[in-house]
């Protein structure tokens, strides 16, 4: 494999949790809930994947396990930035904290010796995956990877803009209180949009650990959900440019393996923090300016009627 096909492959393969956690948290994000603890969910179905496909013997109930323990992650946080009206960014930044310490906790308790999990082997289509540099990258996933992409389409199609999902939504985020009069649920539809990025983010755990690595480490989602969020930043909170945001964050964090194959030496270090960097660059406004929905992080509470 040319070292171009393998920058390819390694960018798709890092991009795909990226791809899926950020559509749900594109969603939440639309409706006004700013979810920071991403990486949180991310983590922790993470773990439970591992610890329930090692314990069971099963990468199935492994992802069952990780797309519970996201769900009840996730709220949680609804719970504390929707209906108690906590900080957002705030609530979100200590549930990442807790998830990493809880995580690498149980990790030096129960994968003591390094242990593999079942998982999810790749599944090659039969003459896709045969196309040149971007057949094997595509057409050779796992079941669980094929299951993130089209959930990510799926819900870019479903929460579009000129879909009567989208268009709720985006009338929520925009104007809660005017959304409020003309009859929608706000705060259910907040509670929901936040449970469904405990959905996607503990699916983009489950990934790492079940498709990607079988096996889980101490921190092993390594600021992913953050790129998540950034990507939904960069892509201006439209779905098909954040789609294309993470599959340049994925490229450039595959980037830090594939560079000697292309000649490039620099240290380690810069290599590492080269994807956030430009994650920083991307959400900094100096690649184009952007406008966040109206209602972003602003807690609705209904005022009383006459």
């Amino acid at each position: 494999m040319s070292a171009f096909a393998e920058l390819v492959d390694g960018g798709v393969r890092l991009a795909i949790p990226l791809l899926v956690a950020s559509a749900g948290e594109l969603v939440s994000e639309r409706a006004g809930v700013l979810n920071m603890s991403v990486e949180g969910i991310m983590l922790t179905g993470a773990f439970a994947g591992a610890v329930g496909a090692h314990t069971t013997g099963s990468a199935s109930a492994g992802l069952l396990c990780a797309l519970v323990a996201g769900l009840l992650a996730a709220a949680l946080q609804a719970v504390l930035s929707v209906t108690l009206r906590a900080d957002q960014i705030v609530t979100g930044v200590a549930a990442n904290a807790l998830a990493l310490g809880a995580t690498t906790y149980g990790a030096r308790l129960y994968f003591t010796e390094g242990r593999t999990v079942p998982g999810f082997d790749p599944v090659a289509l039969p003459l896709l995956s045969d196309i040149p540099v971007i057949g094997p990258a595509l057409f050779d996933q796992s079941v669980l990877g094929y299951g993130c992409v089209l959930l990510t389409v799926l819900l870019a199609v479903l929460f579009g803009r000129r879909t009567g999902f989208g268009l709720a939504v985006t009338a929520i985020g925009a104007d809660a209180e005017t959304a409020d009069r003309s009859g929608l649920p706000v705060n259910a539809v907040r509670f929901g949009a936040v449970l469904l990025v405990g959905v996607t983010s503990a699916l983009a755990g489950a990934h790492l650990a079940l498709a990607d690595v079988h096996a889980f480490t101490d921190n092993l989602t390594a600021g992913a959900g953050y790129l998540a969020v950034a990507a939904v930043i960069a892509g201006r909170w439209r779905a098909w440019p954040t789609l294309a945001a993470c599959a340049f964050f994925g490229l450039a964090q595959a980037l830090q393996f594939a560079a000697p194959a292309f000649g490039i030496h620099l240290p380690t270090a810069v290599l590492v923090m080269s994807p956030y960097l430009l994650a920083v660059v991307a959400v900094s406004g100096l690649v184009g300016a952007s406008r966040a929905p109206a209602g972003l992080t602003r807690p609705f509470a209904r005022e009383a009627r006459a």
